[in-house]
């Protein structure tokens, strides 16, 4: 064996006794996580089937790239202008 293999079986080993050793607290937070799940508010209608299930979701990631693109463009801009203006201002302007 490697020493990689040795790294790794140890590391499985330490998982293990890990989850022996707190698996109430383990049991118990994933318990805790299904129930605040539940409350949670879902982007999509269950009862629909297909894309039509996922409309909602589509369409908040749509806006959320496209406003992503939007400020990225705002901000490249105004660190170009504001780029050659310091430029001007201080004499070493970029010349291309």
């Amino acid at each position: 064996m490697t020493f990689g293999e040795y790294i790794l079986l140890t590391l499985l080993a330490i998982v293990v006794v890990l989850l022996l050793r707190y698996r109430r607290h383990v049991f118990q937070f994933i318990g805790e996580v299904r129930v605040e799940l539940d409350k949670c508010s879902w982007p999509w209608d269950p009862n629909q089937t297909g894309i039509k299930k996922y409309k909602e979701l589509i369409e908040s990631t749509v806006v959320v790239i496209i406003s992503v693109v939007l400020l990225a463009g705002f901000v490249t801009s105004c660190d170009w202008l504001l780029t050659h203006l310091v430029g001007a201002l201080t004499g070493t302007a970029l010349l291309k």
